[in-house]
């Protein structure tokens, strides 16, 4: 006896920032994302599940959110970019294929790169997500801030500001989420 193979329509995934903390952040620090899709309105779906890993099309891991359309992925590297899709499937276990595939840069280290020479501009990089303003702010002895830059990114990617100034005794950077 032969089962029907059904056919899902590919879920619309749509990547949700939940709790990211900004700011200076130690190496191997993690965040978390939330993702959250469309109810699939194939006939006969029970559940999802969330694949992701850190290339694209190459899923090292994998979630399964039985019938919710929401899910939160921890323990994701702060810095580093993941990839997202999703599939659904029926009581016997039949999944559809993946989703589109989302990309996420998870926001929250600070990389600082010395110049090269004496008088070249000290390297500051981080990775931002749209709909989120970003400060950059420097002090000279940890009390008092002054805003350097300014940016409102309009995709998730990694940003780079070369400061100009260089001979200073002493330089704290600091990074303000909005």
């Amino acid at each position: 006896m032969f089962r029907e193979v059904r056919r899902f329509e590919n879920l619309g995934l749509l990547a949700v920032l939940v709790s990211l903390s900004i700011g200076l952040a130690a190496k191997g620090a993690t965040s978390s994302v939330s993702l959250s899709w469309n109810i699939s309105a194939a006939p006969g779906v029970v559940g999802y599940n969330i694949y992701y890993g850190g290339a694209s099309g190459n899923y090292t891991n994998m979630v399964s959110v039985s019938d919710s359309t929401n899910v939160i992925i921890s323990d994701l590297a702060d810095g580093d970019t993941y990839y997202f899709a999703a599939t659904a499937y029926d009581a016997f276990g039949d999944e559809s294929g993946f989703s589109n595939e989302i990309s996420y840069i998870v926001p929250g280290i600070l990389a600082i790169t010395p110049g090269t020479s004496s008088g070249n501009s000290m390297e500051i990089q981080f990775p931002v997500e749209p709909g989120k303003q970003y400060e950059l702010q420097v002090s000279e002895d940890l009390r008092s801030w002054s805003n350097i830059w300014q940016v409102a990114p309009t995709s998730n990617a990694w940003v780079q500001f070369p400061d100009p100034q260089t001979g200073l005794p002493r330089r704290f950077y600091r990074l303000i989420s909005n």
